[in-house]
């Protein structure tokens, strides 16, 4: 381009007032004005971190003028250092769009997670591209279902299909209070999850209560989930290298890379590869978790996911994370945090013994502690740092 575009950053406020970036972010789709970079407008020691690292005059290669970069979503990966995805306008249309087609057509979006991070904006974005004006919930006091039933009230009585996205834990909260919130949820067209995986028990209760549940896979170098219910949408291709290998994407959903990292491996011959694990199970993708989570104990290796969907398929668990910690004789000991449900805490040894038959002795956790909650990260992802430094206290 003639004149290098600058990116700026984007103060998201949280809740209902996410809605005032409206106007910013169509002018970015339709290439006028900066890039934007969203940052949370209530955190404003990260917002600094990542203006300091990310903004300022794209770089040759980083913008086109054909097909302007309207996003740069800031994510730590694994990683924990800022990495600035570039998301083209194109990007975001083949995504919202696809969406729309998998969905059963464009409709009205309720926003119920942060508008910085992708799954958030996404939910901005399908609304702009349907014509439709998206409402939010109100989470100046966190995620309470009394005001998400307040917020879906208005958008449900318009015409047309309703949607929203949530994270997994939304969902549990959701189904744990099991009163407007929950009607209200039943009401939607569909309910699309992601930000972390859905255990299996929790997607089951939420389907026979009448909650029409999607589970989507993606990250924000697909512009969101690209992978609803294990089938891709019609613009996404799925690679899976060898039987059990990390999973690629490809389509143009897809990123046109990172800031200031021109060479990135990751993005190579029009694929994107994820460093997830995954598997076709019966035509459909099966994600397995992170390559770099794998736990290696004994000399085995232990995926922390499979374990955690056994955990989360048995009595008294709501919500399960599994890591590995340095161990003195097993080189890494498979550990487990558990939130346990209220009303009637699981049997420790219960859970071993269900982890040990399906997915054998070095699976099982040689530790399991009972947390109130989970420390998360980003839209909703377990804080597995965060976690192991808890555990090995």
């Amino acid at each position: 381009m003639p004149n290098a575009r600058d990116l700026q950053p984007l103060e998201v406020p949280p809740g209902t007032r996410a809605l005032d970036v409206l106007p910013a972010l169509r002018r970015a789709l339709d290439g006028a004005g900066p890039a934007l970079l969203p940052v949370a407008a209530d955190a404003p020691e990260e917002a600094q971190r990542l203006a300091t690292a990310l903004s300022g005059p794209l770089n040759p290669g980083e913008d086109a003028q054909d097909d302007p970069t309207a996003l740069v979503i800031a994510t730590s990966g694994s990683t924990g250092a800022p990495k600035g995805v570039l998301l083209p306008a194109s990007s975001l249309r083949a995504s919202a769009e696809a969406t729309h087609r998998r969905l059963g057509g464009a409709g009205h979006w309720l926003l119920a997670m942060p508008a910085h991070h992708v799954a958030g904006v996404q939910v901005l974005v399908r609304a702009l591209l349907a014509g439709t004006r998206p409402h939010a919930v109100d989470t100046s006091n966190g995620f309470r279902p009394d005001a998400f039933a307040e917020a879906a009230r208005p958008l449900l009585a318009a015409d047309g299909p309703h949607y929203t996205a949530l994270v997994p834990t939304q969902l549990s909260r959701l189904i744990a209070d099991g009163g407007a919130g929950l009607t209200a949820l039943r009401e939607f067209d569909a309910v699309l999850l992601g930000g972390a995986a859905t255990p299996p028990a929790l997607l089951a209760d939420a389907r026979e209560r009448g909650v029409r549940a999607t589970t989507t896979y993606g990250m924000s170098e697909t512009a969101g989930g690209c992978v609803y219910d294990g089938v891709p949408l019609d613009v996404a291709r799925v690679d899976v290298e060898g039987d059990l290998g990390p999973i690629r994407l490809a389509g143009p959903m897809l990123a046109r890379g990172y800031r200031n990292r021109p060479d990135a491996e990751v993005f190579a011959g029009g694929w994107f590869r994820t460093g997830d694990l995954g598997r076709f199970d019966d035509g459909k993708l099966e994600v397995l978790g992170r390559a770099d989570d794998v736990i290696i104990t004994g000399g085995e290796k232990v995926a922390p996911l499979p374990v955690e969907r056994v955990l989360t398929e048995q009595p008294g668990v709501r919500e399960a994370c599994v890591l590995g910690v340095d161990d003195a004789e097993w080189g890494q000991a498979v550990v487990a945090a558990i939130v346990p449900d209220p009303a009637a805490e699981p049997d420790v040894d219960a859970l071993r013994a269900a982890v040990r038959a399906r997915l054998g002795a070095a699976a099982a956790p040689k530790r399991i502690t009972l947390l109130d909650e989970l420390p998360l990260r980003g839209p909703g992802k377990p804080d597995r740092r965060a976690l192991a430094a808890q555990l090995t206290c």
